[in-house]
């Protein structure tokens, strides 16, 4: 039976990573790879801060979910086949398709041409571009890592564990974010601070063992409304406390705060949808099937956008306009003329077939 309210949330949390991006570029706190703020002082700026502690630790929930889904319909080794084509391929092989682009862009905001030295060979500065291109792939990276170690659990894994989550009631899935706090705090990697094995992987394996239980999404959707309600509060609270700070390094993206709000937001997330949007929109009916053609495919056409504005004097409406027309448009139509193509097809979309497949 198909699980509209996962279409769903996935589609939405993607939609956001592309909001996300298109403040992102023009943002006034990071000050690595974008081109910078309007303004000394952008309230728009605040939506980062609003998504940032959750929305990636979703994406790694829903596909913890989704693991268990695929595995009780396919073997371990069917399952290492199918997500080392989706995930590994794209995330690896696909950068040199359109890696070079992005890493030019990305090298040009950050000024980066400068400390090449002059006298490195062309190939060696083909393949510092095609590396900075990877952008928005590391998730693609983390999650075949961790779908890896989900096949070796499997294979020693009784089933016991799985069956005992299912038991979680409230107030104990509430608590899990002690366990969730601690996991941040490990295995983050020092220089690109998106690789936090440590939370990231333990949400990934929660999604697995806990959140794949029908009886525990039916739990917090009856808790949607408090669970919303705590969300927004400790949003605020986050916002108050932490605007100005850079939320992506720690210690603000490791703090109590972040990590107390990121994980309430996702309860309220996955039991809200469950509740209140279990059910098929057409617009999610086209979008599911390419919602991770979306992830993979925007951030080229919309950094591009965001530079080429940049570059040509836009003021600050029509450039967060036009950046997210570019992010979301440039992206479904890269899709639709990259699925057409077979060897590329399978590069960038980790995708034999032309059918259009979601999960």
């Amino acid at each position: 039976m198909r699980k509209y309210y996962l279409d769903n949330l996935r589609c939405l949390t993607v939609a956001l990573v592309v909001v996300y991006h298109v403040i992102y570029m023009f943002c006034g706190v990071i000050d690595f790879a974008v081109i910078g703020p309007f303004r000394d002082s952008q309230p728009q700026d605040g939506l980062l801060y609003l998504l940032y502690p959750w929305f990636m630790q979703l994406l790694f929930l829903v596909a913890g979910m989704s693991s268990r889904y695929s595995l009780e319909k396919r073997s371990v080794r069917e399952f290492v086949r199918s997500r080392t084509q989706k995930l590994l391929v794209p995330s690896t092989l696909g950068v040199l398709v359109f890696g070079w682009m992005q890493g030019w862009i990305s090298m040009s905001m950050a000024n980066a041409f400068a400390s090449i030295p002059a006298e490195a060979p062309g190939a060696v500065r083909f393949l510092i571009m095609t590396l900075s291109g990877t952008g928005v792939l590391w998730f693609a990276q983390l999650l075949w890592f961790f779908s890896m170690l989900l096949a070796l659990v499997r294979c020693f894994e009784s089933g016991r564990l799985y069956a005992a989550c299912e038991k979680l009631t409230l107030p104990w899935l509430v608590l899990l974010v002690i366990p969730v706090y601690l996991s941040g705090l490990v295995l983050n990697n020092p220089v690109v601070v998106v690789y936090r094995f440590g939370i990231y992987g333990f949400s990934f394996f929660l999604g697995y063992f806990v959140f794949a239980h029908e009886a525990v999404i039916e739990r917090l959707s009856k808790a949607a409304l408090p669970l919303s309600l705590a969300a927004l509060a400790l949003g605020i609270l986050y916002l108050v406390l932490h605007f100005g700070d850079d939320y992506a390094n720690a210690p603000t993206v490791s703090s109590v705060e972040a990590v107390v709000f990121g994980w309430a937001a996702c309860l309220a997330l996955l039991g809200g949808m469950k509740r209140w949007g279990d059910r098929e929109y057409g617009l999610v009916k086209y979008l599911a099937p390419r919602s991770y053609g979306l992830y993979i495919l925007h951030y080229l056409p919309l950094s591009a956008a965001a530079l080429l504005l940049h570059r040509a004097g836009f003021s600050a409406l029509p450039s967060y306009l036009l950046t997210a027309a570019a992010g979301f448009g440039g992206a479904l139509i890269l899709y639709e003329i990259v699925s057409r193509i077979p060897v590329v097809r399978y590069l960038v979309l980790g995708r034999k077939g032309a059918r259009h497949v979601s999960r």
